[in-house]
């Protein structure tokens, strides 16, 4: 029985993950920082089958806790999901806005890499693989998304430069790249307020979350020889935003 490490395990596509790999039959280590979740996530399946880690990706000693704990039936993982992430807007006061800048940085870019180095050395020995949700918006920019699209365009070409690192070694490391999700992403980036979130969403027919899960169980139950390096989905309401031009008579 394989195993997978999943984070962000609380909401959205990593709690359907997590649905989709236990009920294909894989071992599951659900990660996220509110308790509760992970355990009524969890309480379906069984301690055999998930078992819940409550971690925040931006405390790197949490993280090593985390692996270090972990129960001899989960320690042979052979598939990492880096899922936890998050965009915030722009907040009222330069100061502010600054402190939303270094909380997605520490969340999507240092507590991936943290994690990814720490279990390399059995993903290595195991030829397993790494699956990191990226976002279209790594390869398409639109307003307020410069650092949370820089922080997307890092982990697509940190999952490229890694593959190329463990070039011979049997390690599959692939980019997920989703567009429009309905999750708790437009919630957390407008700060709470469920009207703008609503908004969002309404009447665009986006993603699910059980569309993203179904292209991870994909990418991971694909042949040993063939690694999907990049995947960029989005709904069919959803395209690529045009060139902007500001006119002026001066």
């Amino acid at each position: 029985m394989n195993t997978v490490f999943i984070t962000g395990a609380t909401s959205g596509i990593g709690s359907a993950a997590v649905n989709a790999f236990a009920d294909a039959g894989w071992k599951v280590i659900a990660a996220g920082r509110r308790t509760e979740r992970l355990e009524a996530l969890a309480s379906p399946f069984g301690a055999d089958t998930v078992h819940t880690v409550t971690m925040d990706v931006r405390d790197s000693g949490a993280i090593s806790q985390a692996v270090e704990s972990l129960p001899q039936p989960f320690r042979d993982i052979d598939l990492l999901i880096n899922n936890a992430g998050l965009a915030l807007a722009g907040a009222a006061t330069p100061e502010a806005e600054l402190d939303q800048w270094k909380t997605m940085i520490d969340t999507n870019i240092v507590g991936l890499i943290t994690l990814t180095q720490h279990l390399l050395p059995v993903l290595s020995e195991r030829r397993g693989g790494i699956i990191n949700i990226s976002s279209v918006a790594a390869s398409y920019p639109f307003p307020g998304g410069k650092v949370y699209g820089g922080t997307k365009a890092f982990v697509t070409q940190f999952s490229q430069c890694l593959r190329a690192d463990l070039h011979g070694k049997g390690v599959r490391v692939t980019s997920i790249e989703p567009g429009l999700v309905e999750t708790e992403f437009m919630l957390v980036r407008n700060l709470d307020d469920r009207n703008l979130s609503d908004a969002m969403y309404r009447n665009a027919c986006p993603l699910a979350p059980d569309d993203i899960a179904g292209a991870l169980l994909w990418v991971a139950g694909q042949p040993r020889h063939v690694n999907i390096n990049r995947l960029e989905i989005m709904p069919v309401s959803q395209s690529m935003a045009g060139f902007r031009i500001a006119r002026s008579d001066a």
